[in-house]
């Protein structure tokens, strides 16, 4: 086997993955992983600084969603904005792994650490999209309006992709959740 293995980040995610289905996540160790995946220790340390991060160590989502309202045209409306780019995110990141991210989020779900990491990285994500908006322009308050819709709509979407049996695209399910929310918002006389 070539000791730099162009493949390992992923043959490691799916042997840990695989490993956490099989005994679940407290009893799968590192050792367990990398024999799985016929590498070794310090490989594995290479790419995750430990077994939690075989979830969130390449979540570049905030960096992406940082670039994205930095390159976008000056004048674009915020909420549209926001929409294009979860459309955008979905269609490239999310909806190739749907499996993956199924069986992941069951995982997650069922693991205290995990699910506390998880809400880390949705907080970095509110901060990077938060700050977008501050740098495009936006009033404090609205800033962070925004960045609280993001997050939501994208957790919210993603749950209720994960969970549709019909196979309806990820992109669908956000378009319902930010129709909901437009919904909701207009019919509040307050």
């Amino acid at each position: 086997m070539a000791r730099w293995a162009p493949d390992s980040r992923e043959r490691l995610r799916a042997a840990a993955l695989e490993l956490f289905e099989e005994r679940g996540f407290a009893a799968t160790t590192v050792p367990d992983i990398v024999e799985r995946a016929g590498l070794t220790k310090r490989t594995f340390f290479r790419h995750f600084s430990d077994k939690r991060e075989v979830f969130f160590g390449d979540d570049e989502i905030p960096t992406i969603a940082t670039r994205m309202l930095a390159d976008a045209p000056a004048g674009v409306p915020p909420m549209a904005l926001l929409s294009e780019g979860l459309q955008k995110l979905a269609a490239e990141r999310f909806e190739p792994r749907r499996h993956e991210m199924r069986a992941a989020r069951q995982i997650i779900d069922a693991e205290p650490a995990l699910r506390e990491r998880d809400l880390r990285k949705q907080a970095d994500l509110r901060v990077a999209v938060e700050d977008g908006f501050l740098r495009r322009g936006e009033d404090p308050l609205t800033a962070r309006v925004l960045a609280g819709i993001t997050v939501e709509t994208i957790q919210t979407a993603i749950e209720a992709w994960l969970a549709d049996e019909r196979g309806a695209l990820l992109t669908d399910h956000i378009e319902a959740v930010l129709a909901q929310m437009r919904a909701v918002l207009a019919s509040d006389p307050g």
